[in-house]
């Protein structure tokens, strides 16, 4: 395994490299609106430790913001996570709207509507999940899980149509970590409020 030092190098050289692409990216990484001496609230910290969290930095980037930091319960941080992985699926979507208009061959014009249709799939979801969290925490983390598979159809089918874009896979990668907070919130209120359904 490389050095903590250099894995962090090679995660600067390719946020600084993903950020300077001509398209917008702006909701796909998340942006720390905070500086580093706020630390985060206990809610997020208890998230970001989960067991289906596979990138605790992340999370706790993506989870930064004052709004974030100031949830009193766990359904508010619940709430505040589908519309980050709303934001970051819209802002994916607009990713691959703007590839596919460029030429390209059949196969990767398939691959791009099936990963369009995936992202359109993940923004009806989160903003389900939002309105499922205080009646049903049950059906919000299926509703959750199921956004999963359909990000890994969509990378399947870039990487068998050969579409090289980094973009895309990170754009993919990130959603899945938005999926397993998704996850690891609605997992929680499940255990929370286990006579409310």
């Amino acid at each position: 395994m490389a050095p903590p030092n250099q894995l962090c190098l090679v995660l600067v050289i390719f946020l600084s490299v993903f950020s300077l692409s001509s398209l917008s990216t702006s909701a796909i990484i998340p942006k720390a609106n905070v500086s580093l001496s706020i630390p985060s609230s206990q809610l997020v910290e208890n998230l970001c430790n989960g067991k289906a969290i596979p990138n605790r930095r992340f999370c706790l980037k993506a989870l930064s913001t004052p709004e974030v930091i100031a949830a009193v319960d766990t359904t508010q941080l619940g709430t505040l996570i589908m519309k980050l992985g709303a934001a970051n699926a819209k802002a994916t979507l607009n990713v691959y709207n703007e590839i596919i208009k460029k030429p390209g061959s059949p196969q990767a014009l398939k691959a791009l509507n099936c990963c369009v249709e995936a992202y359109k799939y993940a923004i009806l979801s989160f903003e389900m999940v939002s309105s499922e969290l205080v009646e049903d925490p049950q059906t919000a983390n299926y509703d959750v899980a199921v956004i999963g598979p359909e990000i890994a159809n969509c990378e399947k089918e870039l990487i068998n149509a050969k579409v090289q874009a980094h973009r895309l896979l990170a754009g993919n990668r990130f959603m899945k970590y938005y999926v397993s907070m998704g996850y690891e919130i609605t997992s929680t209120l499940e255990l929370e409020n286990p006579n409310e359904y």
